[in-house]
Parts: C-alpha cells; structure tokens; sequence
C-alpha cells in the first residue's frame, strides 16, 4: 500500500477546536515474514507555542481533514 498524502499535507483536526496539522513522517510497519501491516502517518500541531506530535494518524483523519 503506498501513502495516499505527502509530507508537508497540511489538514484540520478536531471539531469544537480545530488545530491545523502538518504531516512530516510516514510509517510503515512490516510483520516479521515481510509482509505490510499498517501505513501511519506522523503529524504535529502548535498547542501553547510548543509544538505537539501524534505518532499514530492515519489516512481517514487525513482526509477528513482536507475536505
């Protein structure tokens, strides 16, 4: 499966406070034959002026997000 979004996709997230995220990684994990499991995407978000990392989004949230 390859990554429907790119790093630097830029999406809304969240309903009654909604943050603009940004993609900067993209995960794949693998089982121990090789075989793909999961595609994941890696996003931060500005909360405070601090800048704050999801490890686990993955690509509905994404889409959801951009349309």
């Amino acid at each position: 499966m390859e990554a429907k979004f790119e790093i630097g996709t830029q999406y809304m997230e969240g309903y009654k406070n909604k943050k603009l995220c940004t993609v900067t990684d993209i995960l794949k994990t693998y089982n121990s034959k090789g075989d793909f499991v999961k595609l994941r995407y890696v996003a931060t978000h500005e909360f405070c002026g601090q800048a704050v990392t999801d490890y686990d989004v993955n690509q509905t949230t994404i889409a959801r997000g951009i349309a």
